[in-house]
């Protein structure tokens, strides 16, 4: 990440929701994630690699993503971004350049198929 050219503030045109993971106590004993809302931003997102396999018997497609957006201190592995509809769970969040201009998140996204 920290290789990543440091992009225009113009090419920042996509606009993404943040959410935050929770854990709520589910009244047995367990516990329940939950993605709560924080903000919505203007990002560049960008598709990097796919692969397919197989995950409890069903197809599943894995795609790594690239998001930069201006610099948060409030983002971190395991939040979530939602990009379009689909959830890109954030992977790692670090600044892009040293100057906390901007950060770039690594983002999985995963999907089953049957």
């Amino acid at each position: 990440m920290s290789g990543d050219k440091v992009p225009p503030i113009g090419t920042l045109t996509d606009r993404v929701q943040l959410k935050r993971r929770e854990s709520l106590g589910d009244g047995g004993g367990g516990h329940r994630r939950i993605y709560v809302p924080l903000n919505s931003v203007w990002a560049r997102v960008r598709s990097l690699a796919g692969r397919q396999g197989t995950n409890a018997d069903g197809q599943a497609v894995a795609v790594s993503h690239s998001v930069v957006m201006r610099f948060r201190s409030d983002i971190s592995a395991g939040d979530r971004i939602v990009y379009r509809g689909r959830n890109l769970d954030v992977v790692s969040a670090a600044d892009l350049n040293g100057r906390r201009a901007y950060l770039s998140c690594a983002c999985s996204e995963t999907s089953f198929t049957g």
